[in-house]
């Protein structure tokens, strides 16, 4: 590693540079915190070991001052005068670890391994995001009509605050990927986006997931978990399809907006949250009020900020465009060369009632560049989108089961108050009709 060492005295700074690249790393020092800011505004560094007292200059602000031009420096402070709120101090203000004088080589290589397994972590973190980056398409925010730019307008300007927004709309019209955009637009953008399926498990498991819980708590808990909220500390907590979170769950969600505090379950420590809270849902959340599945206040307090998101087939000139994006992405992905698409493709395309919305679309278009034949995409390579506007879908039909199944999924949800009716009259449980529900964008 490159570590940048800042002390006072000559003797300390030389016998440290031998020693550190005698363990292969490679060295620059400084007698002073200016000499060190100035060597941080031309190199970049892994490391820094600091003395707490340059002089007459305080080692604690420089310490973040060093931290304000290269913030993810590990800063380990050294000092002669040890003691602990000295330490507790500086780890406050910044610092990776803390070293007393005199310290032993073997101590300095064991803080510089725990520096380096850090740095090891954050590269991996960096590499699975690119990777995601690479595998998932980049949302078109562009404005293709009014009524699209006047809800990125309304987005964008709420990302600046700290206030809880509720998104609203069909399922598939890409309420998580505007989500990810108001975090990324946020001064929360460098901390967590964590995000929790309301759905996906019962209510203890979901209450689990999202708090935590301690050993011990209930069958199966082995060890301590820390929950979506602990691990969105800092940054926004995304709580998917919000209309379903269980009853039970609803006043401590309540309670973690207006007083920002929960408890673990199993646990009588009461934890404190800085969290910036984003939710969506594709249903009539002031219905659910009325029928009594959904507290009043808890609403109120989601729905500071309300942005609702239309369904695909409501923005007609926006669907090529759209289509030309996903196309341009997936070919990039599989090495083709694509070249658009025909006349009659594009016809089919902005026919197409989609109900699916945004991630039928993108579904649609990763398969047609899939099997595609030639560089440009037409009908042929769309057969979903004849299916799909079939109105009637009969046993017997020249479709596969999986069409059948989708078919008769989305008219029991249609014809159904709630997901557990649905999933009661399918004879499956409530995580697998959500999962099922994602896959046909029911």
């Amino acid at each position: 590693m490159k570590v940048l060492v800042v002390d006072d005295e000559e003797n300390i700074r030389q016998t440290l540079t031998v020693a550190l690249e005698e363990m292969g790393h490679e060295v620059s020092h400084a007698s002073s915190g200016q000499e060190a800011l100035q060597l941080l505004e031309r190199e970049s560094f892994d490391a820094a070991l600091l003395d707490i007292w340059l002089g007459r200059e305080q080692g604690l602000d420089v310490l973040v001052a060093m931290l304000g031009v290269a913030p993810r420096l590990s800063v380990v402070v050294m000092t002669a005068f040890a003691a602990i709120d000295t330490a507790v101090e500086a780890m406050r203000r910044g610092a990776f670890d803390y070293l007393p004088k005199p310290f032993s080589l073997a101590q300095i290589r064991a803080v510089l391994e725990k520096v380096a397994q850090l740095r090891s972590l954050q590269d991996r973190v960096e590499d699975l995001e690119d990777q995601i980056r690479t595998s998932v398409p980049e949302a078109d925010l562009q404005a293709h009509e009014p009524a699209w730019e006047r809800i990125l307008d309304l987005a964008f300007r709420a990302a600046a605050s700290d206030a809880t927004i509720l998104l609203r709309g069909e399922s598939g019209t890409g309420k998580g990927v505007l989500a990810r955009a108001i975090h990324a637009r946020s001064p929360r953008t460098s901390q967590p986006f964590v995000t929790v399926s309301c759905p996906s498990l019962s209510a203890e498991l979901l209450e689990s997931e999202l708090f935590g819980h301690v050993r011990g708590a209930f069958t199966g808990a082995v060890r301590d978990t820390t929950g979506k909220v602990a691990l969105a500390e800092g940054g926004t907590l995304f709580l998917d399809e919000i209309g379903d979170l269980p009853s039970p769950l609803q006043p401590k969600l309540l309670r973690l907006l207006q007083e920002r505090e929960y408890e673990r379950v199993g646990e009588t420590r009461t934890r404190s949250a800085n969290v910036r809270v984003l939710a969506a849902t594709n249903k009539d959340l002031l219905a659910a009020v009325a029928d009594g599945q959904f507290r009043e206040d808890l609403l109120y307090r989601l729905n500071v900020i309300e942005i609702v998101l239309p369904p695909l087939r409501e923005r007609g000139p926006a669907i090529p465009h759209l289509a030309e994006h996903l196309l341009g992405f997936f070919a990039r992905q599989m090495g083709k060369r694509m070249y658009g698409f025909t006349s009659e493709a594009v016809q089919a395309i902005a026919s197409h009632p989609w109900p699916g919305n945004v991630r039928e679309l993108r579904n649609a278009i990763e398969r047609a560049v899939i099997l595609a034949r030639g560089d440009r995409i037409g009908p042929a390579d769309l057969p979903t989108l004849a299916v799909a506007d079939r109105t009637e879908i009969r046993i017997g039909d020249p479709v596969t089961l999986e069409v059948v199944e989708a078919a008769h999924v989305r008219r029991v949800l249609a014809s159904t108050a709630n997901l557990d009716e649905a999933a009661d009259v399918l004879g499956i449980d409530r995580a697998t009709l959500y999962r099922k529900r994602k896959q046909y964008e029911a």
